[in-house]
């Protein structure tokens, strides 16, 4: 029998977000951003589910030929790039899109038989100074690429690195508008807080990432007031229940003591499984449909809650760790983390199983 840690994956979810990207960004094509398997979700899990976006953005070259085996016909774009020269042969005969976001990936580029031709993406470093050509060796990037046969287009790309604050596209816009004035090409610049926040940064493309999977890109709004549903429900039971008198410890290392007697649920869930083990005691989560707390450490296969407010559990009661009663963005707060990290940190031996109501 498989312990009771599991995650369920809403593909009507996924839709429905979907969905949403396109009411927030009506004239722009999306690219569904699926790198990491699908921030942790599972992009085998989400494939039925991803027919409705224009193309899939990722950065890991296996993944990109696995969906081609599969049958995604449609558009790929490797968002780092090629990190070799074997990359963009593979790109060639996998029709797949590739980010340019420095000269030696140009001179590989250069080195391509002339019967293949590439969509490219020239990415512009805008603020973020991760990656991307300088302001000023923008343009000189842009001419060279118009020079190469293997080129079958180019689409002018940024990165917002602040878009989820107030005004903290405003000067990344203006580089982008500036650098790129005069140049052809469709645009690309919005992930998803540029989407929510920034119509003026839709142009061409969108690339939603963390709101297609229903968390927010935004610290101080929530998934739901941006109508955005859970696609990952994180779920397990308790195994065992604790009695606690006053002065009682939880856990390793004691971290916790009851101020008064208390009874304690063990859930069947830890470290291992993936939940953050940084989390304190406090973090939100719900036993029974009802929102409590953890207490104590969590340790590698277990952790413990508080069921003063839950008087009704038993051993063998169901748990939600994150998903529809408790958002994952909040677990992620509490713990000092983002919601993308512990989407991303579901592991390997957590049961996975799909919700799908059939709706296209």
């Amino acid at each position: 029998m498989p312990r009771a840690a599991r995650i369920t994956i809403s593909l009507p979810a996924l839709r429905h977000n979907l969905q949403r990207v396109r009411a927030l960004a009506p004239t722009a094509r999306a690219w569904a951003v699926v790198k990491a398997d699908a921030y942790g979700h599972g992009l085998e899990a989400l494939l039925p589910a991803l027919d409705a976006a224009d193309g899939l953005a990722l950065v890991e070259f296996d993944r990109a030929q696995w969906l081609r085996e599969r049958g995604w016909s449609k558009p790929i774009l490797m968002l780092e790039g090629a990190f070799e020269p074997a990359d963009v042969e593979l790109a060639a005969r996998l029709g797949l899109s590739l980010t340019v976001h420095e000269p030696r990936q140009i001179d590989w580029l250069s080195g391509l038989a002339s019967s293949s031709r590439l969509g490219i993406h020239l990415k512009l470093n805008s603020g973020m100074n991760r990656l991307g050509f300088a302001a000023f060796d923008y343009r000189a990037a842009w001419e060279r690429l118009r020079t190469l046969q293997s080129v079958a287009g180019i689409t002018l790309m940024t990165h917002f690195a602040n878009a989820d604050l107030a005004g903290g596209a405003t000067q990344a816009l203006a580089t982008f508008s500036h650098v790129t004035q005069g140049l052809e090409g469709e645009r690309s610049l919005a992930n998803s807080a540029a989407i929510i926040d920034w119509p003026g940064a839709h142009h061409d493309w969108v690339r939603p990432g963390i709101m297609l999977y229903g968390a927010s890109p935004f610290g101080s709004r929530s998934a739901a007031s941006l109508d955005l549903m859970p696609v990952m429900q994180f779920e397990s039971r308790l195994i065992g229940r604790q009695q606690l008198a006053a002065g009682d410890a939880v856990g390793y290392g004691s971290a916790f003591f009851a101020d008064r007697p208390m009874s304690i649920g063990i859930v069947a869930c830890g470290y291992a499984d993936g939940y953050p083990r940084h989390a304190p005691t406090g973090s939100p989560i719900a036993v029974c449909g009802v929102r409590t707390r953890t207490v104590g450490r969590v340790s590698m296969d277990m952790l413990a809650v508080d069921l003063e407010p839950v008087p009704q559990a038993v051993v063998g009661s169901p748990v939600e760790l994150w998903g529809e009663q408790v958002p994952v963005d909040e677990v992620a707060a509490s713990a000092g983390t983002i919601g993308y990290e512990l989407t991303c940190a579901i592991a390997p031996r957590v049961l996975r199983q799909v919700f799908d109501d059939g709706a296209r």
